[in-house]
């Protein structure tokens, strides 16, 4: 599934201007150049925190007409709206979203599709059933509000949404089971019947932004092995989802990287290509990683974790999560310019004023993923290392192979993560913050216990640590940040 996140460091392909943002109006074709060049199946059109062009069906019909009626919408290709969290933004979109679903129902019906081009939804950050039951009923008073109201001479619309729970925390991904338990309780309650499949959807980026990197791997496993053991129970299909990014810190999938995520992940069903993932890497070798992914993914088995492990990796993610959080609610006030100076690359609304929700940690507030990744890279010190070392260091030994056996790529996306590291400006940020000596704990730990020596292996490495202590000297500086910024994306061949 192709996403609107913006991660990538270059332009997109498609772009004859070269520009490497991504206005509002250009995703419409984006997601047409997603479907027939790169061979992707769904697309997401992305409402919460951004802005959307609701006219998208219209012109995706009326513009690529030919292209659409061989690969129908909601057959052969899918468009799949990410709405808005009522309960976390102001819903002003929520209502045009659904009216969308709506009338593009009677669009395609005109066109004489077969299908309904819009039939699933995301919801974000997904905590309790009753949030997903009432996205369905108030789509069901909206369709037939509209159908008996605005087109009763036609066809009444089809008023019930597929929904995807998007679960986003740490504690909420431990809890899948029991989200799904009590979602198939009341949607059978409230429609008669079970649903006939759910695709939960296992937030990467937003959990480690709050809990750090081994935290959220383990409860990504966690969660994984309790959908499985749901979908035994209960008899209903379950497709699970992956939100990733390019970097290890938001998950590691790039092009080069499809074995690893396919060998770690197996059960997986459906994963994000975000920006970074199509425009950061030569478009030959973007086809053959969403061509492996498609054929190989539906095949792989899940991994069910049994309860005593599941016990230990619950008492470890804890733990991990508690060294991180220690770290990061001293330091992230030191990182505010550069964040500030991350560039943006697509319409997103800002987490001020009315339309704000955001991350927050001990009182701070925390920018989104993608810009605290790339605002850590670009000081040279990868979020991936904060609390790893010393939650490592805590682990008995057999706790420490319990880690590395369900963590399989831990030593590899430590390793890629640990070739950005710029150990002279740790060493200068720690003699101002003591808190940043922690980190410097962190990374003696991992260097013993992983046997691996942090730092730059190649030119293309030694000139992006250059580069970050020239983004050390600059932090009062925005112009010249962003300019540095820029650069060292495209030397990691990602943004954040």
């Amino acid at each position: 599934m192709a996403t609107q996140h913006p991660d990538n460091a270059a332009p997109p392909y498609w772009d004859s201007l070269s520009r490497p943002f991504i206005g509002a109006y250009q995703e419409m074709g984006e997601a047409v150049a997603c479907f027939k060049d790169l061979g992707v199946s769904e697309f997401m059109w992305d409402w919460e925190g951004k802005h959307a062009d609701a006219a998208v069906i219209d012109r995706l019909f009326s513009e690529h007409y030919e292209y659409f009626a061989k690969h129908q919408l909601g057959r052969d290709k899918f468009l799949t709206f990410r709405l808005p969290n009522i309960w976390e933004e102001k819903g002003y979109s929520l209502l045009q979203a659904m009216t969308v679903i709506l009338t593009s129902e009677d669009f395609a019906r005109d066109l004489k599709y077969q299908n309904r081009p819009l039939f699933e939804v995301i919801l974000p950050m997904t905590e309790r059933a009753d949030q997903l039951m009432h996205m369905h009923k108030l789509f069901e008073k909206l369709a037939q509000f509209k159908s008996s109201q605005f087109t009763p001479d036609q066809a009444a619309n089809n008023d019930y949404l597929e929904l995807i729970p998007l679960v986003e925390s740490v504690e909420s991904q431990q809890a899948v089971a029991k989200l799904l338990d009590n979602y198939v309780e009341l949607h059978k309650k409230h429609f008669g019947k079970v649903p006939g499949y759910i695709r939960p959807f296992l937030a990467r980026s937003d959990p480690a932004l709050v809990s750090g990197l081994l935290a959220t791997v383990i409860a990504n496993k966690l969660a994984l092995s309790r959908v499985y053991e749901f979908a035994d129970k209960s008899g209903i299909p379950v497709y699970p989802m992956s939100g990733v990014g390019s970097l290890p810190f938001r998950g590691g999938l790039t092009p080069a990287t499809v074995d690893d995520y396919l060998r770690e992940y197996p059960g997986m069903r459906t994963v994000s290509i975000q920006s970074s993932f199509r425009y950061d890497h030569p478009i030959d070798e973007v086809k053959r990683a969403v061509k492996r992914l498609e054929t190989e993914l539906p095949a792989t088995k899940p991994i069910i974790i049994n309860s005593s492990d599941q016990k230990r990796l619950t008492s470890i993610g804890k733990q991990s999560t508690n060294f991180y959080q220690d770290t990061l609610s001293g330091i992230a006030a030191d990182l505010k310019p550069i964040f500030a100076a991350v560039p943006r690359r697509r319409d997103r609304r800002q987490h001020i004023g009315l339309l704000a929700y955001g991350r927050s940690m001990d009182g701070q507030d925390l920018p989104r993923a993608i810009t605290f990744t790339a605002g850590f890279y670009s000081i040279g010190i990868p979020p991936e290392l904060i609390g790893l070392g010393r939650s490592l260091n805590a682990l008995e030994p057999v706790d420490l192979e319990l880690v590395k056996r369900h963590y399989r790529n831990l030593v590899a996306d430590t390793e890629k993560a640990g070739r950005f590291l710029n150990k002279d400006n740790l060493n200068s940020l720690a003699k101002h913050n003591d808190a940043w000596a922690l980190i410097k704990t962190d990374i003696e730990a991992i260097e013993a216990t992983l046997n691996l020596e942090l730092g730059p292996r190649t030119q293309v490495e030694e000139a992006h640590k250059s580069l970050s202590s020239d983004v050390l000297l600059a932090r009062s500086n925005p112009g010249e940040l962003k300019d540095l910024i820029e650069e060292m994306a495209g030397l990691r061949g990602s943004l954040g």
